[in-house]
């Protein structure tokens, strides 16, 4: 039976410092005369609107947000800010309605000032973005600077956390008023450092707007979410916004892709650049010294001779590199590198759910689950797992429906020339043909390297019990896609389902645990 999972509810701060209505059209500099009114919150959508809300309607892509303005009133909104075409959809009400055009471009701003994240009343703020190793970089940086006893939080597609305390995430790229909420929430808890994950479509649908961060780290650049981008150009400059003078203060670039000279060429702050590739001209330089099944070790060197050893519970060098860029963040908004050094001189202490986890026991074949979803997060991760297993090494996966489908061939090309078995399965399918979809990626690794031994099987459930039975201890699966995901998209409706709890029980089925 498909049960539609529930969302989580937007993380608020316990208690807020009321805000004047009229001090908030003062500021914004719009034209309203009439009472005032006592903001406590801001929201953007009904279904989370509370009582004291400022309510912003803004016209969407099917409808405009005024046409909720009676539901807005039921659920308490204390005043309304709107544009021109909402104003006519809205009659004279017992509340304040203001104009402000565009109101999508002005959400983040009106949110910092509900919520009171002004200057000098913030947390330091840390935003990485990136292809790929946006999410490890994010939980290393958070792990590097609780260690050096910091209070620490986190955004991230899969958890926020608070001081401590960890909560799954709502969505990948919260709205700038559900943010605002959250960084308000960390404030409360005595937070002083955030590290946040940025993603592409956080710049360009303005879901951080309102923020500038302290420091801003670029990881790479490669194949992905050509469906919302019009060409790699495009998507190059949406993450590029993220090193512009209204977004960020400082950057700390890899060049380890090709596209982190134009970032660099592109950013209007202080750039210091970082490299895993010796011949690469950079500030810092990863080497990596040792890869061990469980842990990658590696050295960092500064330009001005710093040296530390550490080491992540993670396998592969791009792992080591990730830290790098955590560690560089940290000393770049002024943290000691000395202190850093010796905070982390038996390793860093994170754990990243889903990134290349190891979720069998030990005598069994290893089996590592893995959010990786493009080309070259599968290159990177056959990569790390092959270097640490003497047996074979079978990769399973699927791709995303109603996702960039240009990116499905080399998905499955890459695939075929890093294993030795292949199954392929379904994933989020979402409103697409999974039998489709299987094709595409069957047909580009047959044609790849025909004598593969290669599978076809639906569903995952299926696929990850025959992907056991085709291998033994000293063999080694990597099933990439799905990470710490509990869910699976099939026609709008999130199904339940965990690929850590399936991997574990077809490995109990098949008698290993």
């Amino acid at each position: 039976m498909e049960i539609k999972q529930s969302i989580p509810p937007i993380l608020r701060p316990e208690k807020t410092k009321p805000v004047s209505f009229l001090d908030l059209i003062a500021k914004f500099q719009l034209e309203y005369s009439g009472p005032d009114a006592i903001l406590t919150g801001i929201s953007m959508n009904t279904n989370d609107l509370r009582p004291g809300d400022l309510f912003v309607a803004m016209p969407g892509l099917k409808t405009h947000g005024a046409k909720y303005y009676e539901k807005a009133l039921e659920l308490g909104a204390a005043a309304i800010i709107t544009d021109s075409e909402g104003s006519q959809l809205i009659p004279e009400l017992s509340i304040p309605v203001a104009i402000i055009e565009n109101p999508r471009g002005n959400l983040g701003g009106l949110a910092a000032y509900v919520y009171g994240n002004t200057a000098g009343n913030i947390p330091t703020l840390f935003g990485t973005t990136g292809t790929n190793g946006k999410t490890s970089t994010t939980y290393l940086l958070e792990a590097v600077l609780r260690q050096l006893g910091r209070t620490t939080g986190l955004t991230s597609t899969a958890e926020r956390h608070i001081a401590g305390e960890v909560i799954v995430s709502r969505l990948t790229t919260p709205e700038s008023t559900e943010m605002h909420a959250l960084i308000a929430r960390m404030r409360e808890r005595g937070v002083t450092d955030v590290a946040i994950e940025v993603s592409a479509q956080a710049l360009t649908q303005r879901r951080v707007d309102g923020m500038i961060f302290d420091v801003a780290g670029f990881t790479n650049l490669s194949h992905d979410h050509l469906d919302d981008y019009a060409d790699f150009d495009e998507y190059l400059r949406a993450k590029a916004a993220l090193f512009t003078k209204t977004r960020s203060r400082q950057a700390v670039v890899c060049l380890d892709s090709e596209y982190g000279k134009r970032i660099v060429e592109l950013a209007e702050v202080p750039v210091t650049t970082i490299s895993s590739i010796a011949s690469v001209e950079a500030d810092w330089h990863v080497q990596v010294t040792a890869e061990l099944p469980g842990r990658t070790e590696f050295e960092l060197h500064g330009p001005k001779g710093e040296k530390l050893s550490s080491s992540v519970p993670l396998i592969g060098a791009h792992m080591a590199l990730d830290a790098g860029i955590a560690i560089v963040m940290a000393v770049v908004a002024g943290n000691s590198f000395a202190e850093i050094a010796k905070a982390i001189d038996h390793g860093i202490d994170a754990y990243l759910p889903g990134r290349t986890e190891l979720v069998s026991p030990a005598g069994a074949p290893a089996v590592y689950v893995d959010f990786g979803h493009s080309p070259d997060a599968f290159l990177k991760t056959l990569s790390a797992v092959r270097k640490v297993t003497s047996g074979k090494l079978l990769m399973l996966f699927g791709a995303d429906g109603d996702r960039d489908a240009s990116k499905r061939p080399d998905m499955a090309r890459v695939a075929a020339a890093g294993c030795d078995i292949l199954v392929i399965t379904d994933h989020h399918p979402r409103f697409e043909d999974p039998a489709s979809i299987r094709a595409t990626l069957v047909n580009a690794a047959r044609e790849f390297r025909p004598e593969l031994e290669i599978h076809e099987v639906s569903p995952p459930e299926k696929a990850i019990r025959v992907a056991v039975s085709l291998v033994q201890p000293g063999d080694a699966i990597l099933w990439a896609g799905p990470g710490h995901q509990d869910y699976r998209d099939i026609q709008g409706v999130r199904t339940p389902y965990s690929a850590r709890a399936e991997a574990r029980a077809a490995l109990q089925e098949s008698g290993y645990l």
